[in-house]
């Protein structure tokens, strides 16, 4: 059946007609007709009276369902609103004047008789399908366990099997099924289970979904704020919607945002820059200026806007935007937040410049700043409808953009406390809503140099998706790394456009998501809302577009390094070669393994670990299995060689090395009194671990798993792009991680040699 939603906008106007916010129970009802979804046989009657004419014979079997109908009643049985009796006239007269007695000080419009179902509720035969409008992502639909427990199942079942919730706007046909079958209570009807045959067919709950998600394309949130039928029961192979909530939308189309992103490639890669608020002594204006003459910008090319100096660090001052010899790319404002308004508007009246990064803090934070806020927000609204389109902003409160490319550097901590990155610009851009998270990002991860590291503050103009929908057309990066505490309305729908494209194409985005507030809308009348909560749609919707979710700022970090260091090495499969001289360590991997699996050795793997133990005389006391329990007696050529033999493996596609440090036969520590190690020795187990980095294209990680006093081998496995943890459990959990998100990258670039969109 066709949807016809030109009824269901019919239904809607109406009550919008009528002030109302919510559709009676009846209308909704109406709604459900016009989308083809099945609900129980009614009639609706104002009262008593009517009632005592009211023809039973539609209605089959011995018994009858009455509800109250009120604009102001939403949970009925709650509140003795729902009440079942026996389908005889009598009856059904005495229970409506029951009700009317007890809702006698409410607005009532009336009653509905209904076909009593008789259905088996136990798990899973109680449905929910909802649908609302997210301030982040646009429209979702939520599909899990109904009924009145449908909040303690879903959110007592793990996370992606309490609930299914998909973007309407990126969620196609295709993907519907996979993502209905990982809900634990659409399994539990939809497969055979302990011989049992299925409840209901898969398709038919796939094609509900479909339905939902379509209506959530079309209507939300101009039509519909929130959708909700609970219970929707399975019988007899069908489903019946036995109760439905609606409330209105908006009435009003989503923003549409409309930003000359074209102009990013000035504030990224600007040829001509401005700054303002540099002084003679060493504030952050000059520390910037300073940091872009290290990067090599050009010194001809960079202007300083101070009154009272003719130069400053070798570039020439000038006394005011006015005196500028020209529109620059990209002007650095580094001044107080009370000044900004009055130049922010100069720069637009002048078009001084094509882009801005707007240092101050306070702006939208303190007290007072709203109307300067306005102020600049109105001056830039106006520059957008003019041909030139006005500048891009990125800030305010911000420690602004450190870009390789664009050789400049806004990032203004003392080089003593954050010194210039080294070596090989890394294909990572790092995007982050706080300045404080990317500086901590950049000294914590200070062996790898991304690209761009970009800080947006406060998202007054440019917002997290505006940067991933710029940079994801750029091929030099293949890891985006991006910290949210909050998107700005829609921006979330925006960015997993891009996330999705960026993803299809085979490479990675990671985010770490703050602020998780465990529900979103608090005043919402449905179980829906709390069910899909505000984290819960992150989750989900990020997911299936492909994002890696780190679940705190150390997963990220460790992730980011893994997908750095490991970007050359291959992924085969699942198949994990693992080796310790820790008794408790190999446990531990053994434990923890997840979806690795530890295969024997081939036969040729087993002869030649078997001599390598015979040569370094601990055959007498180490097997041949997997994982390798090397002993505390394995020396660094045993380690080196069995590692070797391992991940030559054919049946081992990734591997783990365990190191516990403190056994005497291994060189783990720096030169020192009273012993003869020395890690940075060609011999010693570090450089060996660093050779076979480079020597093995099968991706493996390190595990030292010891104290403060081996912080410095982990820290030099580190700086060769040796990817190490401290203890074993977290290097299977984030390997797991890398090796499925590098296996589904494999596949996406496998698809007809094409990358397969979803975006609708």
């Amino acid at each position: 059946m066709n949807l016809d939603l030109a009824k269901v906008k019919e239904i809607i106007q109406g009550v919008r007609d009528r002030g109302r916010e919510f559709l009676l129970e009846t209308e909704g009802l109406q709604v459900l007709e016009a989308l083809g979804i099945a609900a129980p046989t009614y009639r609706f009657v104002t009262g008593s009276a009517a009632a005592a004419t009211l023809d039973l014979a539609p209605f089959p079997g011995d018994a009858v369902v009455l509800k109250v109908i009120s604009p102001y009643i939403f949970h009925k049985t709650d509140v003795g609103g729902v009440k079942v009796v026996a389908k005889q006239r009598g009856s059904i007269v005495a229970a409506i004047k029951d009700m009317e007695k007890r809702f006698e000080n409410q607005d009532v419009e009336g009653y509905t008789i209904n076909e009593f179902v008789s259905y088996d509720n136990s798990l899973g035969n109680e449905l929910l399908l909802g649908m609302r409008q997210t301030g982040d992502y646009g429209s979702v639909v939520t599909c899990g366990p109904g009924g009145i427990y449908a909040e303690f199942l879903a959110n007592s079942m793990k996370p992606e099997g309490g609930a299914a919730i998909l973007s309407a706007d990126l969620t196609v046909p295709a993907d519907v099924e996979p993502q209905v079958r990982k809900v634990a209570t659409m399994r539990l009807v939809a497969d055979v289970y302990r011989s049992q045959p299925p409840r209901i067919e898969i398709g038919v709950l796939t094609e509900v979904v479909n339905r939902f998600l379509d209506v959530a394309k079309a209507l939300v949130p101009q039509w519909i704020a929130e959708f909700e039928i609970n219970p929707l029961v399975v019988i007899g192979g069908r489903l019946l919607a036995l109760d439905v909530l609606l409330k209105l939308g908006s009435g009003e189309e989503s923003p549409k945002r409309d930003h000359p992103l074209c102009k990013l490639k000035s504030l990224l890669e600007p040829k001509t820059a401005a700054i303002i608020g540099a002084s003679a002594k060493m504030n952050p204006g000059h520390i910037i200026l300073n940091n872009m003459l290290r990067d090599g910008f050009p010194r001809d090319n960079l202007y300083v806007v101070k009154a009272d100096l003719d130069t400053l660090e070798g570039c020439r001052c000038y006394p005011n935007i006015a005196a500028l010899p020209g529109r620059v790319d990209l002007m650095i404002v580094a001044i107080s937040a009370s000044d900004v308004p009055g130049l922010l508007t100069e720069v637009l009246e002048r078009r001084a410049a094509e882009s801005i990064i707007l240092i101050p803090g306070g702006l939208e934070e303190k007290q007072g700043t709203k109307e300067l806020v306005f102020r600049m927000n109105k001056a830039l609204a106006e520059a957008r409808k003019s041909e030139w389109r006005g500048p891009l902003i990125n800030g305010g409160n911000c420690l602004g953009i450190r870009s390789n490319p664009g050789r400049y550097d806004t990032l203004f901590i003392p080089a003593h406390k954050l010194p210039a990155p080294g070596g090989k610009v890394s294909k990572v851009a790092l995007i982050s809503q706080s300045g404080a998270f990317a500086v901590c990002r950049a000294s914590k991860l200070d062996v790898i140099n991304p690209k761009y590291i970009v800080s947006l503050g406060n998202q007054m103009d440019l917002t997290v998706g505006d940067y991933l929908e710029y940079l994801k057309d750029d091929p030099d990066i293949e890891l985006f790394a991006v910290y949210v505490e909050g998107f700005k309305p829609l921006d979330g729908a925006t960015f997993l456009r891009a996330a999705q494209e960026i993803t299809r194409g085979g490479r990675t985005v990671i985010l770490y998501r703050a602020g998780r507030t465990p529900a979103g809308a608090k005043a919402s009348a449905s179980h829906t809302a709390s069910i899909a909560g505000d984290y819960a749609v992150t989750r989900q919707v990020c997911q299936a577009a492909g994002v890696i979710l780190a679940d705190t700022s150390d997963d990220f970090d460790q992730l980011v390094e893994l997908f750095t260091f490991l970007k050359d090495k291959r992924v085969g499969g699942w198949h994990l070669g693992a080796v310790s001289n820790g008794g408790f360590e190999c446990v531990a991997i053994a434990d923890h393994h997840g979806r690795f699996t530890l295969p024997p050795f081939t036969d040729v793997t087993g002869c030649r670990l078997t001599e390598i133990f015979r040569a370094s005389r601990i055959d007498g006391i180490v097997d041949v299995h997997n994982p390798i329990d090397l002993t505390p007696m394995a020396t660094d050529v045993a380690y080196e060689q069995t590692i070797k033999a391992i991940l030559g493996d054919d049946c081992v596609d990734v591997g783990v090395v365990g190191v516990i440090p403190l056994t005497g036969a291994l060189s783990t520590v720096q030169a020192g009194e009273g012993h003869g190690e020395d890690l940075e020795k060609e011999t010693s187990i570090v450089r060996r671990l660093i050779r076979l980095k480079n020597e093995i294209h099968k991706a493996w990680v390190a595990v030292v798993d010891g104290g403060p006093l081996y912080d410095v081998m982990a820290a030099r496995l580190r700086a060769a792009w040796v990817p190490c943890f401290r203890t074993a459990d977290r290097a299977l959990k984030l390997f797991d991680t890398f090796c499925a998100e590098r296996l589904r990258a494999a596949s996406s670039k496998s698809t007809d040699g094409n990358v397969r969109s979803t975006i609708r």
